[in-house]
């Protein structure tokens, strides 16, 4: 949707090509450098609240169907733990939902995808080098990470690292801080 990388600029998709001037205007202030988190905050619930989608689809292919085959045994099992994991530490109230590996992660190691207009979560997915790499414990945690963002979703939190997120995670057994400690030196997760 936006992103700003210092010395590389900022992206934007181009449905915003057709957005009223106060989203373009929550656009600006949001990257503006020295803009309090508040009015950042407030900056991008506007743009985020314009349907980009509309006025240019995505070309994407489904996700889903890019799943290798080599994945389907992590895969699997990945979606075994999570079912798992959803009633050890979550009653059993989180839905089912999809779960893919990427190789295009660099600096993640997982991620909740919600859907742009309802908030609803669509899909868990994690970094492929980690699941391949990395100790099961590892893993685990970051599928649990992913889970407590599903729950907060779910429930109609906001989804983010703040209080409500650490306090749960401490709850589940793992790290409040969302950090990639695991990767072996010289690696992105």
């Amino acid at each position: 949707m936006v992103s700003w990388r210092p010395g590389k600029g900022l992206r934007v998709h181009e449905g915003y090509a057709h957005a009223p001037d106060d989203v373009l205007k929550a656009l600006v202030r949001f990257v503006t450098p020295g803009t309090r988190r508040a009015m950042r905050l407030a900056a991008r619930q506007v743009f985020l609240a314009f349907p980009v989608e509309e006025f240019a689809p995505s070309s994407r292919r489904d996700p889903a169907s890019r799943i290798r085959p080599e994945d389907e045994r992590a895969l699997a099992r990945l979606r075994q733990l999570h079912l798992e994991l959803n009633g050890r530490h979550f009653d059993g109230t989180l839905g089912a939902i999809s779960i893919l590996l990427s190789g295009r992660m660099r600096r993640r190691l997982g991620e909740l995808r919600l859907e742009r207009a309802t908030g609803r979560a669509i899909r868990i997915t994690l970094n492929r080098r980690h699941v391949r790499r990395d100790a099961s414990v590892a893993v685990i945690d970051t599928l649990l990470h992913e889970m407590i963002h599903q729950w907060q979703a779910e429930t109609g939190r906001p989804v983010d690292h703040g209080t409500e997120f650490r306090h749960k995670a401490r709850e589940v057994g793992i790290s409040p801080r969302a950090t990639a400690g695991e990767l072996r030196p010289g690696t992105r997760g």
